[in-house]
């Protein structure tokens, strides 16, 4: 299989969401927040959890530390650090639906993936047939666990682009239309959202 699509690897997971991690070295937009991604469930690999990177965690570690607290460091060892060594990152999803193939359900899948399952970017037909219906977004709206705000406007300024550009102002206008929808009694929030959302 290809690393080009490659997020990184399932640490631990639940049907709520996991973590997965890989190295610094291998940080680009495929891991960033608001990102669709996919992995296989446990035993069927036929079917695919589809969930939201929330947060991005780039660990330490006790060389880390020493740099860190180092008088001065030499601009040399800085750049060996960032380039060469495999400092772990570990990515968070929450899982928003599942599905096969074009067919998806908004809802937590049945069962959380294998550890070292491998996590993928989903494709942007993946990501336009998903957002076709936008019920995943009470899933978001309800997630205490997430900075939920900020997840819904970075993922529908994400979903936009699988569109083609005279379908991306459409995209944005159906979902703020059903965020009204979920957020009616919550002026405040629906229109601090909407100011997250706009381009």
């Amino acid at each position: 299989m290809s690393d080009t699509g490659r997020v990184g690897r399932v640490l631990r997971a639940s049907t709520r969401g996991y973590a997965c991690g890989t190295h610094s070295i291998r940080l680009d937009d495929r891991h960033d927040f608001g990102a669709f991604v996919k992995v296989p469930i446990a035993n069927q690999d036929d079917v695919q959890a589809i969930g939201l990177i929330y947060a991005v965690e780039i660990k330490d570690d006790l060389l880390i530390n020493e740099l860190v607290m180092a008088e001065a460091v030499d601009p040399n060892v800085l750049r060996d650090q960032r380039e060469n060594r495999m400092i772990p990152v570990e990515i968070s999803v929450l899982n928003i639906g599942y599905g096969r193939g074009r067919s998806f359900v908004h809802s937590l899948p049945p069962r959380p993936p294998m550890s070292l399952s491998p996590v993928t970017l989903c494709t942007q037909e993946d990501v336009l047939f998903f957002t076709e219906r936008l019920d995943f977004l009470r899933l978001l709206l309800n997630a205490a666990e997430v900075p939920s705000d900020d997840l819904v406007a970075a993922t529908v300024r994400y979903a936009r682009y699988a569109y083609d550009e005279a379908e991306q102002t459409a995209f944005l206008v159906r979902a703020g239309q059903h965020l009204a929808r979920l957020l009616g009694g919550d002026t405040n929030r629906l229109s601090a959202m909407l100011e997250l959302i706009r381009p």
